[in-house]
């Protein structure tokens, strides 16, 4: 029975070990600095920083660079030439 709540305390323990909480999108584009610290970490080692984060940062630089305008639709019907 002892040995069944060392076991219990320890999966419980490990489970509160949580990652670092990644920039969201949001945030990197609040803070373009911290966004380049992000580009850079990814270029540097993409396997270290994750798939959420440099995709998060990527998207945080998208949204800078082209803003929140509308996105291109092309027209139902083709052009005529």
């Amino acid at each position: 029975m002892n040995k069944i709540g060392v076991v219990l305390m320890t999966a419980m323990l490990a489970g509160c070990s949580g990652a670092a909480p990644i920039d969201t999108v949001d945030s990197l584009v609040a803070h373009p600095g911290r966004l380049h610290e992000v580009e850079q970490q990814c270029a540097n080692d993409y396997a270290k920083m994750g798939v959420a984060e440099c995709n998060a940062a990527s998207e945080a630089r998208h949204r800078l660079f082209m803003g929140k305008g509308p996105k291109y639709t092309p027209p139902k019907e083709a052009p005529k030439f």
